[in-house]
């Protein structure tokens, strides 16, 4: 059978065919710390409408393979403000939103394509063993404008574009 080709010229000029949206990004930093025993930390990236209403994980990170007496999940409660706001009733691991710990670096996560228009706050936690734990907040308005906010210790910067 002879397949037909269509000419694409005249439905670009038409504008039928677009290309789509850049999807909007989150940028995390987990920095390098100096300490003589490190761990990786648990991270876990979440939206909250700013007019309130239920929390949307984003990402969790956790030791997802650790078995045994002491799964990973369960020092994800020492997230705790992501705990509180869903983490506990979240089932995991969550396809497309779980997965393992990470080393010191910047990482990107793609938003959620079908959050719907309005203000957001993005906050990012993370709890490390022996370690400290830090909450970053990046107000942010979807669609167009991201925003950025750094920690001090166990998050870097944490930027959405």
């Amino acid at each position: 059978m002879k397949s037909k080709v269509l000419p694409s010229v005249p439905l670009l000029a038409a504008g039928v065919i677009a290309t789509p949206a850049a999807a909007a990004t989150v940028s995390v930093t987990i920095p390098r710390i100096n300490v003589a025993e490190y761990h990786k930390p648990y991270v876990a990236g979440w939206l909250e409408p700013v007019g309130g209403g239920a929390a949307r994980t984003v990402f969790v990170w956790y030791d997802v393979k650790k078995g045994g007496r002491e799964p990973g999940t369960k020092w994800l409660a020492d997230l705790r403000s992501w705990w509180r706001k869903g983490g506990r009733s979240l089932q995991l691991p969550a396809d497309g939103v779980s997965g393992a710990t990470r080393a010191p670096g910047t990482y990107r996560i793609p938003l959620p394509d079908n959050l719907p228009a309005g203000q957001y706050v993005l906050k990012v936690e993370a709890a490390r063993e022996t370690g400290g734990r830090e909450l970053v907040s990046v107000p942010i308005t979807v669609p167009g404008k991201g925003g950025s906010a750094s920690g001090k210790t166990e998050l870097g910067a944490v930027t959405v574009r």
